[in-house]
């Protein structure tokens, strides 16, 4: 079985493995106090042309939102979403466990508009009491979206004129940050990422580490006092955090980072294509490593011989929407033989 279900079937580039490796019976300070990470926090500043930035290693994108959001936020204030965010829909209520409202907005592929953020605040604002509602104090969107589209450099302008106008912080979820910025279609670079909004995390679960994220807060107004406090307090503190600090400093030597998610998105749209020319409709236009091919119930069945792939949504009674997944590990041999089984099918 092949499998195209997600972009983190396999383990870590061969490059982290060899650091990881070669550093392994190294004694170092525990906690992310060892140099590793401060290497590679100092090569994710220079990246990001940001020196001032306040850096960060976490393990996963889970405890990595919940930490970030819940400690910007006071008790009685919420974080904006679009309604297809990760935080709204794929995270077990983690956000609301935290004591704070995720204010879903509608999304169009995946993505919303700073019209609509705007729209949502000044709702609140005239509230005649407004101490009766959640307070809309931060946004968060994704880039790439859950459904693999991305945001223009004007949408993330727009987007980060309108939190500078209301004062509330812009949280950019980058668990796919490297597949979105790799993309043919992106207009926008990691530094303008670091330029367009307040705190952003770059991912390295799904982007060739091991594990690990790196969160990224880039203006002082919204750096956090005691932020490792929140960390050890939410469960999100790696003992061995050596660990983080060596997959990063790798991924940020000789841009690996985006050199292996433009791999994945070379794939990706070599298997969009091969539907394209079977006919095949789309969820939506994607040109990043996720791809949502519409296929009926019995081409579903002959593909899934072989592969194996997420089941998205219905379209209705004999048609379904399909995800599959590219990843920085994705073998050309192995989307040939996909490719091929699309053209049976």
């Amino acid at each position: 079985m092949i499998q195209f279900q997600c972009d983190y079937t396999e383990g870590a580039h061969p490059a982290i493995m060899q650091r990881l490796l070669d550093t392994n019976m190294e004694q170092t300070p525990g906690y992310g106090y060892d140099h590793y990470c401060k290497d590679a926090a100092k090569a994710i500043k220079e990246a990001i042309d940001c020196p001032n930035a306040d850096i960060h290693f976490f393990v996963g994108g889970t405890q990595t939102n919940t930490t970030i959001i819940a400690s910007l936020l006071r008790p009685f204030q919420g974080v904006i979403s679009p309604d297809s965010g990760h935080i709204s829909v794929h995270e077990t209520g983690a956000i609301e466990h935290t004591g704070h409202k995720v204010i879903t907005l509608p999304n169009t592929d995946g993505k919303i508009t700073a019209e609509q953020i705007a729209k949502n605040i000044e709702l609140y604002l005239a509230e005649d009491s407004p101490e009766h509602i959640v307070e809309p104090a931060m946004v968060y969107i994704s880039f790439p979206t859950e459904i693999g589209t991305i945001y223009s450099r004007q949408e993330l302008t727009d987007i980060h004129a309108v939190c500078q106008k209301y004062e509330i912080p812009l949280f950019i979820d980058g668990a796919r940050l490297g597949y979105g910025l790799a993309s043919p279609e992106c207009d926008i670079t990691l530094q303008d990422v670091a330029r367009l909004c307040d705190v952003f995390y770059i991912g390295g679960t799904k982007g060739g580490s091991l594990f690990g994220e790196a969160v990224v807060f880039t203006n002082p107004k919204f750096f956090i006092p005691n932020f490792r406090h929140h960390i050890k307090q939410q469960g999100a503190m790696l003992a061995k955090g050596r660990l983080l600090g060596v997959q990063f400093l790798a991924l940020f030597t000789d841009n690996l980072y985006l050199n292996i998610a433009g791999h994945a998105n070379t794939e990706a749209l070599r298997i969009r294509d091969a539907f394209r020319a079977k006919g095949c409709g789309f969820l939506v236009d994607s040109p990043t490593n996720q791809q949502f091919p519409i296929v009926t119930n019995a081409q579903m069945a002959a593909l899934a011989k072989d592969f194996s792939f997420s089941k998205w949504q219905r379209v209705d009674s004999d048609r379904i929407v399909l995800r599959f997944c590219t990843s920085w590990a994705t073998r050309t041999e192995d989307v040939d033989k996909l490719i091929a089984a699309i053209e049976k099918m």
